[in-house]
């Protein structure tokens, strides 16, 4: 039996991002916990995808397809995510791409679109739970950060820095928020083997030197953040706020 400190029955869960990769597996996660679940994306027929995948594992969903980046998409889908299914409760903004560059040579439009997506999208989509969340004094926004919200690697520089862009937004929405009942936290993920990494799991050579760089000695499985957002989402973090959890092996601790 779920602790009651951690159970999330009846709580409605938002997803952006979530048709694949860590974006489905905190879905999963969260619904196991109990959460309603809506899993958003910019393709309906891969949500529709996703939602069979989970429903063949027993697990139910609703797909609600618009575009976090686009001011006007965000404020419609807001409201029809009321309108059809009620309170937000929960939000978790992990809708994010990669580019990946040498810095001088890295293309404007892509920084642009970087900025947009994995900035924009955060903001916009917490803005718009915000203002329900602020009228019922309750809600979570868990935003999914990165190890490169404090680290820097070469070829990554604009990833780097709409990551430390969304740890310092993390800390502005609980300044603003917190006082209406809102908790507002970060997930932060080292090295995990997703569809992003997919080149960079394959890569024998990166592989090698990632284990060796990380005290745990290996990738993440996208399972293993699952506890840090069902923590985050529920009562048990009621007075965490402002906060960017590491979920990395360990590899921001250790030269």
């Amino acid at each position: 039996m779920t602790s009651g400190l951690f159970d999330l029955s009846g709580r409605l869960a938002l997803v952006t991002g979530s048709s694949k990769g860590i974006g489905l597996a905190l879905a999963q996660g969260l619904a196991e916990h109990g959460a309603r679940i809506l899993l958003n994306g910019r393709d309906a027929a891969r949500l529709a995808e996703a939602r069979d995948g989970l429903a063949s594992a027993g697990i139910e969903a609703e797909t609600l397809a618009f575009d976090v980046s686009d001011p006007a998409a965000v404020e419609a889908g807001f409201a029809e995510l009321e309108q059809r299914f009620g309170a937000l409760d929960i939000l978790v903004n992990n809708a994010g791409m990669q580019h990946r560059a040498p810095l001088d040579e890295f293309p404007v439009e892509r920084w642009s679109e970087m900025f947009r997506v994995n900035v924009d999208s955060a903001f916009l989509s917490a803005r718009a739970a915000a203002r329900g969340m602020i009228a019922r004094g309750r809600g979570k926004i868990i935003n999914i950060a990165s190890v490169q919200s404090e680290l820097a690697r070469p070829g990554i520089a604009p990833y780097t820095a709409t990551k430390g862009a969304i740890r310092q937004l993390t800390r502005g929405m609980a300044a603003d928020w917190a006082r209406h009942g809102l908790q507002c936290n970060a997930i932060a993920p080292g090295y995990f083997e997703t569809e992003l990494n997919r080149a960079l799991v394959e890569d024998a050579e990166f592989s090698a030197w990632l284990a060796k760089r990380t005290p745990a000695g290996r990738w993440g499985r996208v399972e293993e953040l699952v506890g840090a957002a069902v923590f985050l989402a529920s009562d048990a973090a009621s007075f965490v706020n402002g906060h960017t959890l590491y979920v990395d092996g360990g590899i921001t601790t250790s030269l």
